[in-house]
């Protein structure tokens, strides 16, 4: 089970994963929506293609999550590479740009791991076995192969876009979804949002060495009015490398903006590992 926490957190981390340089190649594509008909000037129809692009952009920062605080109730489903599956319930609080204070229970309700994160640790409390890990989050992006920070995490927990630069220069527009298409020094990335309300529908990270055939999928779905907030209650991720590995996350319970406290002690009796 120890394992599995730290899979979870690992893949949470890998799909949030952004390169660490500014995208520099434009991606075209007879896909891409911009269509220069004859007797138009190319650079009139490639200043139009920029404006509704930032447009797009600007209607996806909107929709973005701001918070101070925010707890759920978890309930995770996902199938290892043997095709078993496995669910647990998970408990998180989060303070913005703080804490990240995670409970997953075993059967019977028993408290069975216990962790908190922040900028620059893991802390990880193995109940069952008394056993406690304590890691920097170095750690976890040499684990995980890919960089990122606590942000990037707390987005994928809200339901945040983990990769959006308004330097974004193709797209591709259907009647349902509008995609934004970008390349980095490490992945490539699709991002599908509804053209209805520009809601995130799909992230897709694509590795740029194809001889690894690494890819990272978020699906969001199940959108539940919360006040003002649009908040995305199911989230499906899919991770393949050499194996692939499926979770599921269903919202039960969410709220934002509560006061929150964030216990956590080691027993002395514990062993580090």
């Amino acid at each position: 089970m120890m394992r599995i926490i730290t899979t979870i957190l690992i893949i949470s981390i890998a799909i949030s994963c952004r390169t660490t340089k500014k995208i520099q190649t434009v991606i075209t594509s007879k896909k891409d929506t911009v269509k220069i008909e004859s007797g138009i000037d190319p650079s009139i129809a490639h200043a139009d293609s920029m404006k509704y692009i930032n447009q797009v952009y600007q209607e996806i920062d909107k929709n973005r999550i701001d918070f101070q605080t925010f707890s759920a109730k978890i309930k995770v489903d996902f199938e290892d590479k043997n095709g078993k599956k496995n669910d647990f319930n998970a408990f998180i609080r989060l303070k913005k740009d703080s804490i990240l204070w995670i409970s997953i229970n075993a059967l019977l309700g028993i408290e069975a791991f216990r962790a908190i994160i922040t900028p620059d640790s893991v802390k990880i409390l193995n109940k069952l076995d008394k056993v406690i890990q304590l890691r920097s989050v170095e750690y976890l992006q040499e684990v995980a192969r890919v960089p990122f920070t606590f942000k990037e995490l707390q987005n994928i927990i809200i339901g945040n876009p983990v990769y959006l630069d308004s330097a974004i220069h193709a797209y591709k527009k259907e009647e349902d979804r509008i995609s934004l298409i970008s390349i980095g020094s490490v992945f490539k990335h699709l991002l599908t949002v509804s053209s209805e309300n520009y809601a995130l529908q799909n992230s897709k990270l694509d590795d740029v060495d194809v001889s690894r055939a690494r890819t990272c999928q978020v699906i969001y779905g199940d959108y539940e009015r919360k006040g003002n907030l649009n908040f995305s209650a199911f989230r499906k991720i899919t991770v393949s490398e050499r194996s692939k590995l499926d979770i599921e996350l269903r919202y039960k319970q969410y709220e934002f903006n509560e006061e929150l406290n964030f216990p956590f002690s080691i027993p002395k009796n514990y062993k580090r590992e």
